[in-house]
């Protein structure tokens, strides 16, 4: 891989991974290293409270938790720029479309993480973000039209 084209820095979920020149599509951006541990080793790591483990297959998982995995700075998105794939036994993040300069390197960390650990309630994507203001918004303006019909029957009496 050529070198860098990333930094970490602060996101809106803590650390994340942004890019620090154009990414072009389907370009390698980084390798999830670590350990490798059989299911029941993951097990365990999961319930000690591990956020690092990325499942390879039932058998093996990939414990992510070296600070030297820069890999696992890359947060989740419902509707991400990047994916993982699997080549020889190693994962890899790539970009699925054009990155630029400044934008922050997202993946879908997929439905059981995003129901189990995450919850879909605290996703903090955009996507997410702005469905939830969206509902805030309609809920408020629902409350407003209710308090307005409310005071025309009140005046009515």
């Amino acid at each position: 891989m050529p070198r860098r084209s990333f930094r970490i820095g602060r996101s809106i979920t803590g650390l994340g991974l942004f890019a620090i020149r154009p990414i072009k599509k389907r370009e390698k951006i980084a390798e999830y290293k670590g350990p490798r541990v059989n299911a029941e080793e993951a097990g365990r790591l999961e319930r000690r409270g591990n956020r690092y483990l990325y499942e390879i297959n039932k058998q093996i998982t990939i414990d992510g938790t070296p600070r030297s995995n820069v890999a696992r700075y890359a947060n989740h998105s419902c509707n991400p720029n990047a994916e993982t794939y699997t080549y020889g036994g190693r994962v890899f993040i790539r970009a699925l479309r054009k990155i630029k300069p400044d934008e922050e390197i997202t993946y879908d960390y997929g439905n059981d993480y995003l129901k189990w650990v995450i919850g879909r309630s605290r996703c903090q994507c955009r996507r997410c973000r702005r469905r939830r203001a969206r509902k805030q918004r309609e809920a408020r303006a629902l409350k407003k039209r209710r308090a307005k019909r409310l005071a025309r029957m009140r005046r009515r009496r």
